[in-house]
């Protein structure tokens, strides 16, 4: 895996303004999101059910001479909010999907804080993994579960290399009031 496209473009909003807290990389996989970040200077938590994918974040992190945190954790627990509440500067979550965490993630964020999420949508299984419609995006979805934010930038459809479809958004918790 590559650092993702999207984070690449947008790594200005999260590296040249304070963040009012760490980030956090939901969902890591092999951590390259966050490690990317953290050689930047921020703090990051990379956040896995897979022990094995993170074992392999620390090790990226340990190459490049960086320190990040890891968390192992299931996030898919029914009935719990796996995310501390009004702590996170920041939140990534890229090729993940599980519903019930939009309102953990919204609770998550400080205010300021932002939101980098791009996931697959129901076109993807056309083109392959994944197929399950659990883990795929209806339209508008990530739209909806955020559209009280800021929206800085906002995508659905197809992307190359390798052809996928994919919704994006990074958006910013507004302040309370």
């Amino acid at each position: 895996m590559e650092v993702s496209e999207l984070l690449s473009a947008h790594l200005d909003l999260l590296v040249e303004g304070a963040l009012p807290g760490p980030v956090l990389d939901l969902a890591c996989g092999d951590g390259y999101n966050g490690v990317l970040l953290a050689e930047r200077g921020l703090h990051v938590i990379c956040c896995d059910i897979s022990r094995e994918a993170l074992e392999r974040a620390g090790e990226l992190a340990g190459r490049r001479g960086i320190a990040i945190s890891l968390w192992e954790m299931d996030l898919e627990r029914p009935g719990t909010n796996p995310l501390r509440e009004d702590f996170y500067g920041a939140i990534l979550v890229f090729r993940y999907l599980h519903r019930p965490l939009f309102p953990c993630i919204r609770k998550g964020l400080r205010p300021g804080g932002l939101l980098v999420y791009e996931t697959f949508t129901v076109e993807q299984a056309a083109f392959g993994r994944p197929r399950n419609p659990d883990h795929l995006l209806h339209p508008g979805g990530l739209q909806q579960a955020f559209a009280d934010w800021e929206i800085l930038h906002s995508f659905e459809g197809l992307k190359e290399n390798p052809l996928r479809a994919v919704a994006q958004l990074v958006c910013r918790k507004p302040a309370p009031g």
